[in-house]
Order: C-alpha cells, then sequence, then structure tokens
C-alpha cells in the first residue's frame, strides 16, 4: 500500500540535520556542556580504570545479613580505591538486586554503590546488569505463618513498599542528575530502547599538550558502554546496537587509528568459545585465577562480535555477570591482525551468589607508545592475574 509522502522543506531539513549531528557528537562535549571536565591521560601519560562488577546492593534487606553485605561491598570498594586510585571507575552492572528490593525507588541502594567513588572525588561511569532492574520476587517463606517481616531500606522521600521496581530510565536519571560532576554514565539514544546505558566516552590526550602542537582535545582513547539487557527485557545485544556502535565508531574514529575498550555486562557468546572447561586449570594464552562455572552467555548474538572483530582498533571487551570467573582469554578473529581480549572482571560485591574472595579489575591504559594492561587486585590489597592486552 502506498502513502502520500511530502518532500521536507530546508527548515525540517535543517532541523534534523541538526538531531543527527547531535547524536553524533563526541561525549566529551557533552561532559563539558554539564560542567564535568573531560577525561585525559595523566601527567605520565597513563590512565587507569577501575571495574566494579556486580556489587547487588540490597539483597535481603528485611535481613541481619543483606546489611551486613551491603557494608562488606562498601569496604570492598573502598580497599581497592586507596590500593590504586584509579582516575575511572567502571560500575559494571549488577549495581543493585532489583528483584531483592521491596522498595519503590531502588536508586536509593544505587546511590551507595556508587558512593566509594563519589566520596573520593573519583568519576565514574555505569552499565545496567540483568539483576537492576529486575521484578520483586517474593520470597515463598513471607507466606508462612510468620508472614512479611519488618522491612529496613535507606531512608529517602516515598518511603513505604511498592514491589514495583525502578526501571532503568529512572534508575540512570537519578545517578546522573544527583552526581553531574563525577558521573559520566549517559541514558545513551532513544532508539536503543529498552537498552539504556549505551554511550561513549573519549579520554583526550596528555602528550599532545604536552608537546604544544594544539591537538590536546584530541582523542587518544574511546571507551564504548552498551546495555546488555536482562531483568526487564531479553539479555542481548541487539542489531540496533550493533548499528549504533558502527555510526559511532565511524564518526569518531574512521581510520581506526584510535583505541577502542568495549564494556558490558552480560558476557556474549564468543566468551562461551574462548572459554576453559569450567573447573579445569587456566592455561596459557588465558589468564586468571578462578574459573569455576560456565559462561552464562547472552540468550543470542545478533552482529556486535563480528563488527568488533572487524575492528582492529577494538583492543578488549569487559563483562561482569558470572562471579565465578575472572580469566581474559584472546578472541581470534578472522580478519585481525592483533587478538581481541575478552575479559571478565572479578566479583567486587558480597551481594550475590558465591563465596569466593572479592576484588576488582584493573585496567592501565599507556598513550604514547599505546599499551593496554591488566590485573586483579584484591579486596587484602594482593594483585594477581597481571596480563597484557595488546602487543
Amino acid at each position: 500500500m502506498h502513502k502520500w509522502w511530502r518532500s521536507p522543506g530546508p527548515a525540517l531539513l535543517a532541523a534534523a540535520l541538526a538531531i543527527v549531528v547531535a547524536a553524533l557528537r563526541p561525549a566529551t562535549e557533552h561532559a563539558a556542556a554539564k560542567g564535568r571536565p573531560p577525561l585525559r591521560f595523566g601527567p605520565g601519560g597513563a590512565f587507569k580504570v577501575a571495574l566494579f562488577a556486580d556489587l547487588h546492593y540490597g539483597e535481603d534487606a528485611w535481613t541481619d545479613w543483606g546489611p551486613a553485605q551491603d557494608a562488606a561491598s562498601d569496604r570492598v570498594m573502598a580497599a581497592v580505591l586507596d590500593a590504586e586510585n584509579p582516575d575511572l571507575v567502571v560500575y559494571l552492572g549488577d549495581l543493585v538486586t532489583a528483584n531483592n528490593l521491596p522498595v519503590p525507588n531502588a536508586s536509593l541502594y544505587w546511590d551507595r554503590a556508587v558512593s566509594a567513588a563519589r566520596g573520593r572525588g573519583v568519576p565514574w561511569a555505569t552499565v545496567f546488569g540483568n539483576h537492576d532492574d529486575m521484578a520483586f520476587e517474593w520470597p515463598p517463606e513471607w507466606f508462612s505463618p510468620d508472614g512479611v517481616p519488618p522491612l529496613r531500606w535507606p531512608p529517602g522521600p516515598g518511603s513505604g513498599c511498592g514491589f514495583r521496581g525502578t526501571p532503568r530510565t529512572d534508575l540512570m536519571a537519578a545517578e546522573t542528575g544527583a552526581n553531574r560532576l563525577l558521573s559520566y554514565s549517559s541514558s545513551g539514544p532513544r532508539e536503543l530502547w529498552p537498552g539504556v546505558s549505551n554511550y561513549v566516552l573519549q579520554v583526550l590526550s596528555r602528550g599532545r599538550r604536552a608537546r604544544g602542537d594544539g591537538h590536546d582535545h584530541d582523542p587518544a582513547l574511546l571507551m564504548y558502554f552498551l546495555d546488555s539487557g536482562g531483568g526487564s527485557y531479553t539479555e542481548v545485544v541487539s542489531s540496533a546496537q550493533v548499528r549504533w556502535f558502527h555510526t559511532q565508531s565511524q564518526f569518531l574514529n574512521p581510520d581506526g587509528r584510535i583505541p577502542e575498550l568495549i564494556f558490558w555486562h552480560i558476557p556474549s557468546t564468543a566468551y562461551a568459545k574462548v572459554a576453559p572447561k569450567a573447573k579445569s586449570e587456566i592455561r596459557k594464552p588465558c589468564v586468571g585465577s578462578i574459573n569455576e562455572e560456565e559462561v552464562a552467555p547472552q540468550a543470542a548474538e545478533w552482529g556486535m562480535m563480528d563488527a568488533l572483530a572487524k575492528r582492529s582498533s577494538v583492543k578488549a571487551v569487559f563483562v561482569g555477570h558470572n562471579h565465578g570467573l575472572d580469566w581474559c582469554c584472546p578472541y581470534d578473529g578472522e580478519e585481525r591482525e592483533q587478538e581481541l581480549w575478552l575479559c571478565f572482571a572479578r566479583h567486587t560485591g558480597y551481594g550475590g551468589y558465591g563465596d569466593w574472595p572479592r576484588g576488582a579489575r584493573i585496567l592501565e591504559v599507556t598513550e604514547e607508545p599505546f599499551s593496554a594492561v591488566s590485573w586483579i587486585r584484591m579486596e587484602n590489597g594482593t594483585r594477581h592475574s597481571d596480563v597484557t592486552l595488546t602487543s
């Protein structure tokens, strides 16, 4: 069936072009507009990132166990931040366990999750995990003769039980609205809904400023953050997100000159392909310390790994989700000259399953000559599993 189509006038075309340009504008311009300083390599030419994965704040808040786990998670992040002094924290999903939160606003716990970085003045960026907006799961014991227990949660406006969960958009709005100078997170384009945390951050050059060649605003590193779904919708990186990544990467880095890193929560199916056999020894070329479970990948693969493999500028992908894995393994794409590393973070929070010691993956990037190295920093201060992600 044919529909009438009227040719757009010059004003409409100009407006449409403005929308496209705004959507593609580098993330650092948006940061500057909000009063945040751009991310930049330090005086020594390095940029360090701490990855906090699977904090799971708010579990079993009606018991003594739940609040104790949250306090322990506070201590882990404090220990890592004090030991590493990173330039950026990446919260790699599952900041809260929404399916355990009988409160009308999970942002109260979300705010606590980012408080370790905020209290030290460290900027951060977040991506969503499958538990962050999951529907409340009624515990069966609440229907026993004892009934619903007394409920405790952080004080705040609108106190009371809601059991409805807090949408991704509300969580992101609460975070960015209350932390305008330190949160570099973004909701991302509306056309990628129901995914929310899809955005790019640029780390600007320090070495070029030192040389005085007038290019100190050039990005020297691009960091892509994607929502891998779960919770309120399917666990997947969509084909729309793949197209968005292609558009952004071609706009920001058309010649592939700038190194690129990728962050999302749920591992892609490619992780299962490169994984050591569960519970087996981690052997080279993989590097890590725990390999206690099978990879729990996304529900489907809609082209993101192919898109990444075709770009030699993409050096590594970082995920959380599996608490019993902390390895990095190379993924050999057919069209790549260098390996693409697939890395798990380290289970940071005391919420969530598993009793493995807690810690965080650290990533350090050097601008000139470019290099990316990573290791695990444990709660007790030890460091292990050093790996070079570039050759």
